[in-house]
C-alpha cells in the first residue's frame, strides 16, 4: 500500500492534513454555530452553511486558472496565508448582531478564497507526481492515501471542536454562543503547521508546482498536447462525471446539516457501556491500529515484522480493555462529535478498500473508475435508506421541539450505521473521481479540470441547503427519501453513459 511511492505524496499528505484538520474542526461546529449565535432558523442557517460550502468548493475554479497560468506552487501559498487571516477574523467573538453578521460573511469569503487556491492545486500536484511513467501505475493508490491523510485531519478535528469549546465555558467563564470561537481559533494553529511542512519538505515536490501553461512554449512536448478531438471529449466525459457528483455531495454533505440537527434533537445525549466508547476518538484510534497491524501481518516479509505487528494488536486490544473497565456510568454525547465516525471511519477502510481491488485487479475484475462512482451513488442510497428506517415512528422537526423534555430520542447506532455506510460510497467516489481528473483531464487544463471537480462539488453543496428547508413539517422518512431518490437517479445516469467513460478511461 505504502511502498514505492515518491517521497513528494506524504510531503503534499501532510501538508493537506494540518489544512484539513482546522476546515473540519469549524465545519464540525459552523451549523449549530448559526443557530447558538445568531438565532437563526434551520432553513437561514443551512443556506449559510450551504452557500460557504459552495464557495469553498466553487472557487477552486479560479484557483485552477490561475495556476494554470501562474504556476501550483504559487496558488497554493497564497491560498493557505489567504485562509489564515480568515479564520482569524472569524476566531474574533463580536456578538450576535448584523455587524457580527457582515462580519462572519467577509471572514467566509476569504477562507473559501484561500481554501479555492489551495486545495484543488494540490491535488493536481499530487497527480503530477505520477505523470513519470516509473510511477503511473500507482496512481489511484495514492490518492487512496492522500484522501487517507485528509481524514486523519478531520478525525480528531470533532473531538478538538468540542474540548476546547467545554474549556472555554468551565474554565474561562465563556458564554455557549462565544465559546464556538475558540474552534475557530484552532484552525489558524492548524494553517501554521501546514504551511511549515510544505516548505520543509517542497524539495521532495516542487518540480510539479508549475503548470504547462506556465512553462516557456519551447519547453512544450507531445506529453502536453493531444490527438485533434481528443481534448473535447476528454472534457465532455469530464462534465458528464461533475454532473452525477453534484448529487452526491448534496447528500453525503447533510451531515453538517440535517444529520447534525438529527444528532442534536433526535439522538440520546448520552451513552453507556460498550457504545459509549465510539464517542471517544482515542478508541477509534486503537481500532484503526488494529485494522493496519492485521494487514502488516499479512504483508510482512520478515518474522519480525510479524512479531512487532502482533505485539501492536495484543498491546491495543489490551488498551481498549482497560479504558472499558474504567467507563463512567454515562458518556455525555454532543452531536458535533458524530462527524468524527466518518473521518475514522475512512481512515480505517482505505486499506481494505485498496486490498480489495488490489486482489480484483490482479484477477482483471477491478471496476473502473466511472464503475465505482455509479456504486458509490448507489451505496450512499443505501445510507439514508437507514435513517428512512430508524426514523419511522419519530415526530416532525417542528413537533419534537415542541414536546421538549417528552420528546423521543433514538439510540445513537442509527447515525453511526449510516456514517459507516456513507464511508463506504465515498471511498468508491472521491478518491476515484480525484484520480480520474488528473489521469483524464488534457495536460494544458489540468487546473481547470480539477476546479470543475470543485465546481460541482460547490452545486451539490450549495443543494446542501435544500435539507434545511426540509427540516420542519416533514417527516423524517420524506426528508430521507430525497436523497434516496437523488442518489438513484444519478446512478442510473452513470451506468447508462458507462462505455463513453470507461472508453476515455481507457
Amino acid at each position: 500500500m505504502f511502498e514505492n511511492q515518491p517521497k513528494g505524496l506524504y510531503a503534499l499528505a501532510l501538508a493537506n492534513t494540518g489544512e484539513r484538520f482546522g476546515y473540519y474542526t469549524m465545519i464540525a461546529v459552523f451549523a449549530l454555530f448559526l443557530r447558538a449565535n445568531f438565532g437563526l432558523d434551520p432553513g437561514k442557517a443551512g443556506l449559510i452553511y450551504s452557500s460557504f460550502l459552495m464557495l469553498v468548493y466553487f472557487l477552486p475554479v479560479l484557483g485552477g486558472i490561475l495556476a494554470d497560468l501562474f504556476g501550483y506552487g504559487k496558488m497554493v501559498a497564497t491560498g493557505i496565508i489567504i485562509m489564515f487571516f480568515g479564520y482569524v477574523a472569524l476566531s474574533v467573538p463580536l456578538g450576535g448582531d448584523n455587524v457580527a453578521l457582515w462580519a462572519m460573511m467577509g471572514a467566509l469569503l476569504l477562507i473559501s478564497l484561500g481554501t479555492g487556491l489551495f486545495k484543488g492545486n494540490l491535488q493536481v500536484m499530487v497527480g503530477n507526481l505520477y505523470d513519470d511513467p516509473q510511477y503511473s501505475d500507482r496512481r489511484d493508490a495514492a490518492f487512496s492515501i492522500f484522501y487517507m491523510a485528509i481524514n486523519i485531519g478531520a478525525m480528531f478535528a470533532p473531538t478538538a471542536a468540542v474540548k476546547i469549546m467545554e474549556y472555554a465555558q468551565t474554565h474561562l467563564g465563556v458564554s455557549e454562543a462565544d465559546s464556538y470561537h475558540f474552534a475557530f481559533g484552532v484552525a489558524c494553529v492548524s494553517l501554521i503547521i501546514s504551511i511549515a511542512i510544505y516548505y520543509a519538505f517542497r524539495s521532495t515536490f516542487k518540480h510539479t508546482e508549475v503548470s504547462s501553461m506556465a512553462k516557456k512554449k519551447t519547453e512544450t512536448t507531445a506529453a502536453d498536447t493531444l490527438p485533434a478531438g481528443e481534448t473535447a471529449r476528454r472534457v465532455v466525459a469530464l462534465i458528464l462525471v461533475f454532473i452525477v457528483v453534484i448529487f452526491f455531495w448534496m447528500a453525503f454533505h447533510q451531515n453538517g446539516l440535517t444529520l447534525t440537527f438529527f444528532a442534536n434533537e433526535f439522538t440520546a445525549h448520552s451513552s453507556s457501556g460498550l457504545q459509549s466508547m465510539a464517542f471517544d476518538v482515542w478508541n477509534l484510534v486503537l481500532c484503526i491500529l488494529i485494522v493496519y497491524a492485521g494487514f502488516a501481518i499479512y504483508d510482512a516479509k520478515t518474522s519480525r515484522t510479524r512479531y512487532i505487528a502482533g505485539g501492536v494488536i495484543v498491546a491495543c486490544i489490551a488498551v481498549l480493555i482497560a479504558r472499558y473497565f474504567t467507563l463512567p456510568e454515562s458518556t455525555p454525547v454532543a452531536a458535533p462529535i458524530f462527524q468524527h465516525f466518518n473521518p475514522c471511519f475512512v481512515v480505517a477502510l482505505t486499506p481494505v478498500s485498496m486490498a480489495l481491488f488490489g486482489w480484483l485487479a490482479k484477477r482483471g475484475k477491478e471496476p473502473s473508475a466511472p464503475r465505482k462512482i455509479a456504486l458509490g451513488m448507489l451505496v450512499a442510497a443505501s445510507a439514508y435508506l437507514i435513517m428512512v428506517v430508524g426514523s419511522l415512528g419519530l415526530a416532525t422537526p417542528n413537533a419534537q421541539a415542541a414536546a421538549g423534555d417528552a420528546a423521543s430520542l433514538v439510540s445513537p447506532n442509527w447515525l453511526i450505521s449510516t456514517y459507516l455506510v456513507l464511508t463506504f460510497g465515498e471511498l468508491l467516489l472521491s478518491p476515484m473521481g480525484i484520480s480520474f481528473v488528473t489521469k483524464v483531464a488534457p495536460p494544458k487544463l489540468k487546473g481547470l479540470m480539477m476546479g470543475g471537480w470543485f465546481a460541482s462539488t460547490a452545486i451539490g453543496n450549495f443543494l446542501v441547503s435544500v435539507g434545511g428547508y426540509l427540516w420542519g413539517d416533514l417527516p423524517l422518512w420524506q426528508v430521507w427519501s430525497v436523497f434516496i431518490g437523488v442518489c438513484l437517479v444519478s446512478a442510473a445516469f452513470m451506468f447508462i453513459m458507462m462505455k463513453r467513460l470507461e472508453k476515455v478511461a481507457r
